[in-house]
């Protein structure tokens, strides 16, 4: 499953996913189902709103979920980004 770039997996982490993580999160989400990156006047309202609906409900499911893997570390999951990327880079400059 391909998730938005800029949209992380913030479940089994040592430590817990933010609250701050959540909220971006929630805002890519938003974002990319609006196609808005900034909204009007007229939609502000209601695109913040839909951040903080979203947010409250994505830390809730992530606070209901459980598992038996190890928790994940930021580090690695950071050099795992890089490997791919680079992966990523050197197929697109050979082809």
């Amino acid at each position: 499953m391909r998730v938005c770039r800029n949209i992380r997996i913030l479940f089994n982490f040592d430590p817990p996913a933010t609250d701050a993580e959540v909220r971006d999160a929630s805002l890519q989400f938003v974002r990319k189902i609006s196609g808005f990156r900034q909204p009007s006047k007229a939609n502000e309202r209601s695109f913040r709103a839909a951040v903080d609906e979203i947010a409250q409900v994505s830390t809730s499911l992530l606070r209901s979920l459980e598992t038996n893997a190890q928790p994940r570390t930021r580090e690695q999951e950071i050099a795992k980004a890089k490997a791919h990327s680079a992966e990523r880079f050197r197929a697109s400059v050979s082809a």
